[in-house]
């Protein structure tokens, strides 16, 4: 069952204008995107983006634009988000949803090569119509890339060792499946040893990454679409783990205005055009009750601004 992470948060934190223009920028199941187009009035605008094309079809049985407000779904990455509302003829918005989590139809789903708790081929694409494969990935990088991608993007300290047994194993056989690459990391790492938490699980969150550059994707979208906020705006983004979250809050803090003291007395707001402030200068979690209800919550962070103030 799919449901929406801090979902109360992200609505109070995003939506000023109830007849305003909003961007979720991944649809997933439209958990989020559902409730924003609930609040919304006449004249209100929805545009939801989505790299799935799975994700588009779900979303669209259920929003219809109707009662005078619009909803516009679009099959493309969002670090495309600008082009895209070019075609639209859209120029600004009044706020921008960001949920980085992986959406739970895709690790749910054996086929999608997304999970190591059901056995299929190594897929991880988000968008299955391009790209390569993580299992092409795992086939055909060099063990000095792997390891460099496990490290990079998992923060795996054990990255040269599963590179290496990576490299072993498909000498003799090609790794075809997700559970054959789960054993590999496994092994390497020495088992479980009573951990909670599977010994592969940073080096799927490793190649998913890489697969989708999925940093590149956010730097690319939070560049372009801060330009594109009405005054008063707001960004808000949920991330799942410290690459992804880091990443924005440094963002962020570039366009929040700081104060330097000048030697001749006096001193200057440095920051970046535009200028933003924050909606809660720390990043807000999810409530102990939200995280039993929702194990996929515990990890998430909110972070948001406001654009032009």
């Amino acid at each position: 069952m799919h449901i929406p992470v801090m979902l109360n948060e992200c609505l109070e934190a995003l939506i000023t204008d109830p007849s305003g223009i909003y961007v979720d920028g991944t649809l997933g199941n439209g958990g989020h995107s559902a409730e924003i187009f609930l609040q919304l009035k006449a004249g209100g605008r929805l545009i939801g983006f989505d790299r799935d094309l799975d994700a588009i079809e779900r979303v669209q049985q259920k929003l219809k634009s109707g009662e005078g407000k619009h909803v516009e779904l679009v099959h493309d990455n969002y670090a495309n988000m600008t082009g895209q509302l070019d075609r639209l003829g859209i120029d600004k918005v009044d706020g921008l949803l960001l949920d980085l989590g992986v959406s739970s139809f895709q690790l749910d789903l054996a086929e999608r090569g997304f999970s190591f708790q059901q056995d299929a081929p190594i897929d991880m694409r988000m968008d299955q119509q391009s790209g390569q494969t993580a299992g092409e990935l795992v086939n055909t990088a060099s063990e000095q890339e792997l390891a460099d991608i496990i490290y990079r993007f998992g923060e795996e300290k054990a990255s040269r060792r599963i590179a290496r047994a990576i490299v072993e194993a498909r000498e003799k056989a090609r790794i075809e499946t997700t559970l054959q690459l789960a054993g590999i990391v496994e092994r390497a790492k020495g088992g479980r040893k009573g951990k909670k938490t599977h010994p592969a699980t940073k080096t799927f969150q490793a190649l998913r990454m890489a697969v989708n550059d999925e940093l590149a994707g956010i730097e690319q979208v939070l560049e372009t679409m801060i330009g594109r906020m009405k005054e008063g705006g707001r960004i808000v983004v949920l991330t799942f783990h410290s690459l992804e979250d880091r990443l924005v809050k440094q963002f962020f803090s570039r366009h929040v205005p700081r104060e330097e003291s000048l030697q001749q007395g006096g001193v200057r707001r440095i920051f970046e055009e535009p200028p933003a402030k924050w909606i809660s200068k720390k990043p807000l979690i999810a409530t102990d009750e939200e995280q039993t209800a929702n194990p996929r919550s515990r990890s998430a962070k909110l972070r948001a601004v406001e654009v032009g103030v």
